[in-house]
């Protein structure tokens, strides 16, 4: 019988003061039970909107009437004939905008819980220990993939389970990209993403890290060696700043450099020699999901106050309602239309105040959004010891310069066909970042998707 429950079952989580002291993983999961109570508000729809809003198109309606029915395993093998990584896409996938976006029983009330899950099901199998490797018959051709990311990860998985022989080429110690270096451990545990990347392993992904290509080897050299085609998935690692005096002093970072140094490099672990700035008071420039991660961190790392700086209004944040939430909950203070305009330094050079100034909402501007404007008189001066710039990023231009016939827009980004994913340069692909520009964790693992079917076809066509 189906559950007509106007709202979600509520997903357990642990208590904001309690977790803002700590890096444990804020979301604890749903319990069989309650899993299956969530299942059971699905409609089953014919026309499966939910699933035109996966970029991934995971076969959303399938899985969660498995979940309905306990066959939690099935629910499973179901989500990953489409995605490579369930567990994380269950923790970090904006969902509200994108499956639960087109749920209809958001319609009236909200809709399935479907990002918690998929969650759920990949959890479940983690707790059982068991694995589900596809047979593989191997077709003798190679391919290499340029990146560990989300796009990278799933360009190797389709890959693999087509018979082709995949190495990634990771520029750092550990493959993941963002996922490892940028998404913080309360709101994805590092273990969980090993275990995804292990499952890769397991259907014969040859993962190769320290591999900076454009350093090490360049693209030409790996077409050389013998891989038929190459997938670009290298994201977009430059951090971008504001350009205004200041930003050189002690205590300003990027929030990249800074999620970094505590994620990748473990820097909230005493054991770890890791150099983190210590602060008092933080300011974090942006309004997104690395904002609220950086901002977040921060707090763990026993900052006394950190302020979210942002020159939009709440209602223009692109960050997810529930980072948002979860970061208000834990004490993170929102200062709004606002803007830093100098950063004032000590007689050391160490960052010791942001004067800003208030704005207020005029015209929209050409992305549809209300153009923030100063307000005449309105500068002061916030108190803090450390600034955090998150106000996006830009692709490293190393691959694109060290290779010639790829073309790059005027941010940067590699040019490619939309439908299949090619470059200006035969035989090479890309997606993710590299190409968008920063954007979501699922939207490059569809780029992913994408590229590994149109290289499928472009090698059996050679």
């Amino acid at each position: 019988m189906a559950n007509m429950a106007m709202v979600k079952v509520p997903m357990p989580e642990r208590d904001p003061k309690e977790r803002a002291k700590c890096f444990d993983e804020v979301a604890t999961g749903y319990t069989a039970a309650m899993a299956q109570e969530e299942a059971a508000r699905c409609l089953g729809c014919k026309a499966m909107p939910c699933v035109k809003g996966c970029p991934v198109g995971v076969q959303i309606p399938n899985f969660v009437q498995k979940i309905a029915a306990g066959d939690f395993e099935g629910a499973y093998e179901t989500i990953t004939a489409t995605n490579s990584l369930p567990a994380v896409c269950g923790r970090v996938c904006p969902q509200e905008s994108q499956c639960e976006g087109k749920c209809v029983r958001g319609v009236k009330g909200e809709p399935v819980g479907i990002g918690r899950l998929e969650r759920f099901a990949a959890d479940y199998m983690r707790s059982q220990e068991k694995k589900a490797v596809p047979a593989i018959e191997r077709n003798g051709h190679k391919v290499a993939v340029i990146g560990g990311g989300p796009a990278g990860l799933t360009c190797a998985g389709d890959l693999a389970k087509l018979g082709y022989e995949v190495t990634i080429f990771e520029a750092f110690q550990a493959a993941g990209g963002v996922l490892m270096y940028g998404i913080p451990e309360f709101r994805l545990p590092k273990q969980i993403v090993q275990e995804e990347i292990s499952n890769l392993k397991d259907m014969g992904v040859d993962i190769r890290t320290n591999m900076v290509i454009g350093k090490i080897l360049s693209i030409d050299e790996l077409m050389e060696e013998g891989f038929e085609a190459v997938f670009v998935g290298s994201g977009a690692g430059l951090p971008r700043f504001m350009g205004i005096p200041g930003e050189a002093l002690v205590g300003v970072c990027s929030a990249n450099e800074y999620l970094t140094r505590i994620n990748l490099m473990k820097g909230y672990r005493p054991e770890y020699a890791t150099p983190v700035i210590k602060s008092k008071a933080v300011a974090v420039v942006g309004g997104g999901n690395v904002a609220m991660d950086a901002a977040r961190s921060a707090l763990r790392m026993g900052a006394e106050h950190v302020y979210i700086v942002y020159r939009r209004s709440e209602a223009e944040m692109p960050a997810r309602l529930e980072e948002v939430h979860h970061a208000k909950e834990e004490g993170v203070e929102f200062l709004n239309l606002n803007n830093p305009v100098e950063l004032i330094g000590d007689e050391n050079g160490r960052v010791c105040g942001m004067k800003c100034i208030r704005m207020e909402l005029g015209e929209p501007d050409e992305s549809g959004r209300r153009r923030p404007v100063e307000v005449e008189g309105s500068e002061y001066i916030l108190d803090v010891d450390t600034v955090i710039m998150s106000i996006g990023t830009s692709p490293n231009p190393l691959i694109r310069s060290t290779t010639e016939g790829l073309e790059a827009n005027r941010w940067g980004c590699l040019v490619v066909n939309e439908d299949t994913m090619a470059t200006t340069k035969e035989g090479v692909y890309a997606g993710g970042d590299a190409v968008t520009g920063a954007a979501t964790v699922i939207l490059a693992m569809g780029a992913g998707k994408t590229a590994a079917a149109s290289i499928d076809e472009y090698i059996k066509s050679k």
